[in-house]
C-alpha cells in the first residue's frame, strides 16, 4: 500500500487507504484518457482527484519515449492509485492507471480473465504514436456503453473523433475547458464534431468523471 506522503502538502480530498487491485470483468466500467501539449501537468491534477480504488484509467500522453517510464513513476509517487507504464498484456485492474508508452499505440483488448492491454508499433495516427484516436477507437468497440472518456489539452486533432466514436457507442465524454487549458486544440475539435457530452474546468473534471461512474468523491 501506498500512503503517498509526498502529497502531504498539496490540497486535494482525502480518500481511504488503496485496498488493493481486483481484475475487472465483462461490463464494468472503464476510464479513457487523451492529451498532448500541457498535459503532463493536465494529467497529474486530474489523477489527483482520483481515489485509490479508482476505476482502471487508461491514458495516452503525447511524449517522447525517453519520457513515460519516468513520467508513470512521477505519478506514482504522487497520486493515491498506483500508475505504471504499460508493458503489453497487463490485466485491467481497479485501482490501476496505465500510460501508454511513447514507442507504441496502446488499446484495451478482451483477455481470458477480462481485459488487457494491447501495444503495437503501426504507423503514426493524426501524427503521433502513441495516438488518443487509437485507444478511444478501442474503447468505443470493446467497451462500449461502459466507457468514460476524457480529452484534455493539447494541440492538433488527436483524439476528437476517436471520443465521437465512444460516444455514439453509449460512452459517457468530457473535454476540458478552454479556460483552463494550455493549447485549447483536441477538446475544442473534439466539440465542434459532438463528440463532447459535458465541459469543465480541470479542477472540476475528476469529480465529474467520479459521478458519472458512479463513485461519489470525498
Amino acid at each position: 500500500m501506498n500512503s503517498r506522503p509526498d502529497c502531504a502538502s498539496m490540497t486535494r480530498p482525502v480518500f481511504s487507504v488503496r485496498t488493493g487491485a481486483r481484475p475487472v470483468t465483462s461490463g464494468s466500467k472503464i476510464i479513457f484518457v487523451g492529451a498532448s501539449t500541457g498535459g503532463t501537468e493536465a494529467v497529474k491534477n486530474f489523477l489527483l482527484g482520483i481515489p485509490p480504488d479508482c476505476l482502471p484509467i487508461l491514458i495516452v500522453q503525447h511524449m517522447p519515449e525517453s519520457f513515460t517510464a519516468s513520467f508513470a513513476a512521477r505519478l506514482d509517487s504522487l497520486c493515491q492509485p498506483r500508475v505504471i507504464e504499460a508493458q503489453g498484456g497487463e490485466p485491467i485492474e481497479s485501482g490501476t492507471v496505465y500510460i501508454a508508452p511513447g514507442h507504441s499505440h496502446m488499446r484495451i483488448k478482451r483477455s481470458a480473465s477480462g481485459y488487457a492491454t494491447e501495444l503495437f508499433q503501426t504507423p503514426a495516427v493524426n501524427r503521433h504514436r502513441p495516438s488518443v484516436d487509437v485507444l478511444f477507437d478501442s474503447a468505443a468497440e470493446i467497451i462500449g456503453r461502459n466507457a468514460i472518456g476524457v480529452i484534455l489539452t493539447g494541440m492538433g486533432k488527436d483524439g476528437a473523433c476517436g471520443l465521437l466514436r465512444m460516444r455514439k457507442a453509449g460512452a459517457r465524454t468530457f473535454g476540458q475547458d478552454e479556460a483552463s487549458c494550455v493549447v485549447y486544440g483536441m477538446p475544442r475539435e473534439a466539440a465542434m464534431i459532438g463528440a463532447v457530452e459535458e465541459v469543465a474546468a480541470l479542477a472540476d473534471l475528476s469529480r465529474r468523471v467520479l459521478m458519472a461512474s458512479g463513485r461519489a468523491c470525498v
